[in-house]
């Protein structure tokens, strides 16, 4: 007699080994305790064997039928179900160790050696968020362009097409790591190039690039009514144009009052090199200022309300205060303080290997990089000056033409 659902689901374990039979081989076994599965019995080559189908009810009674009938016609064809389950399932590890997923994470291990935690921990979650999801269970030598894009194409529909971009680039990078590897053939990534929409990205970190919108920048910047240390930060912001990150999290041990400069140590740079700023005496100023207040502590710029000042502001609260000055992100943006300088520094006629070297942009030759944090000192600690008497007629002539005077 036939098995059903209902008794399948009502059968509990009794302290004994129960075997119920649905024909053909198969029956549903029950262990003293009332764990169930679905097993079949079998001869191949004149051996009594058995074939673990698999748990009930995570194995319905009907997808144990249809997986009893497909191994029958193994039998037929002189294949063992059994060896041919043990082979499936080697296959499926192998795939899951060449997976986009496996591959991805490996690649990013292995090249992450050099970048900030922050900086690897956006990318992995890009990648978890927009490509894993799609095609990371997928052996990486069978992920196709067409699947790529149209998860890529799912992050554009949903306003992240910045993201998207990014992704494919990484992407780009996982297939070619896996070639290098020998587990794939192409670059499916490369096939994409044209397809997603293209991006401004100028837009993407909205700055403030023309004189006299800068000058008012920095008169809004001055009013800022909020937290001091938000408010220094802000105002120091244009003074050295770091990244967000190395801005918020900047420690007291950095800072050297005596040479004028801040010296950011290679672990907390994007691209793991020690990085140089030239204070100019306008920056030197709002650090003391807020050394009064901070001082004692790690950070520059602790969080509110540490009275300890042994946790770092959050880099959240600078776009907060530059939401709260008036500036929309798609008119100003933290980072976009790199791109204000970077445009106007170039549009001054500054040499512009002095200021890819204050940006801090990464060097290709990492023999080369290991020695040019110095690079262009004495020019670079003369151009931040400038910059920064520069920066202060701008806010005069702006608060001047405010007033109408």
């Amino acid at each position: 007699m036939k098995l059903t659902d209902t008794f399948a689901k009502r059968k509990q374990g009794n302290g004994k080994v129960q075997k119920h039979s649905d024909g053909g081989g198969l029956f549903l076994y029950i262990t003293p305790q009332g764990g169930k599965s679905w097993r079949m019995g079998y001869r191949f080559m004149g051996k009594q064997k058995l074939l673990v189908i698999g748990p009930y009810p995570a194995v319905s009674l009907k997808e144990a039928r249809e997986r009893r009938d497909a191994a029958k016609k193994l039998l037929l064809d002189n294949i063992d179900p059994s060896t041919a389950k043990q082979e499936a399932k080697a296959v499926a590890a192998i795939s899951a160790k060449n997976s986009f997923q496996a591959i991805g994470l490996e690649w990013l291990e292995k090249h992450s050696v050099r970048w900030t935690a922050a900086y690897k921990n956006h990318i992995l979650r890009r990648m978890e968020k927009y490509v894993f999801p799609a095609i990371g269970k997928r052996p990486i030598r069978s992920v196709t362009a067409p699947e790529l894009l149209e998860a890529l194409r799912r992050a554009e529909d949903k306003g992240a097409g910045f993201m998207a971009h990014m992704a494919l680039n990484e992407c780009g990078r996982i297939f070619r790591y896996a070639i290098a590897t020998g587990r794939a053939e192409r670059d499916v990534a490369a096939d994409l190039r044209g397809a997603l929409t293209p991006m401004d990205y100028s837009r993407h970190f909205a700055a403030v690039k023309e004189p006299k919108a800068i000058g008012k920048l920095l008169v809004a910047l001055d009013g800022y009514k909020g937290t001091f240390t938000v408010r220094c930060a802000l105002r120091l912001s244009p003074l050295v144009f770091v990244r967000p990150g190395e801005l918020a999290l900047a420690q007291w041990q950095e800072i050297d009052f005596e040479t004028n400069e801040w010296r950011i140590p290679a672990e907390r740079m994007k691209m793991r090199q020690l990085h140089i700023i030239p204070l100019a005496r306008q920056a030197v100023e709002i650090l003391q200022e807020v050394q009064k207040l901070s001082g004692q502590g790690r950070y520059v710029f602790p969080a509110r309300g540490n009275t300890e000042k042994d946790t770092p502001m959050n880099r959240i609260s600078l776009v907060r205060a530059l939401r709260a000055a008036g500036y929309s992100k798609d008119e100003m943006t933290q980072h976009g303080f790199r791109a204000m300088a970077s445009t106007m520094l170039n549009e001054l006629g500054y040499n512009r290997d002095w200021i890819e070297r204050q940006l801090a942009h990464g060097e290709r030759n990492s023999v080369r990089a290991a020695y040019n944090y110095a690079e262009y000192l004495p020019e670079r600690r003369r151009m931040m000056a400038e910059w920064a008497d520069y920066l202060d007629t701008l806010r005069d002539k702006a608060r001047q033409q405010s007033t109408g005077e």
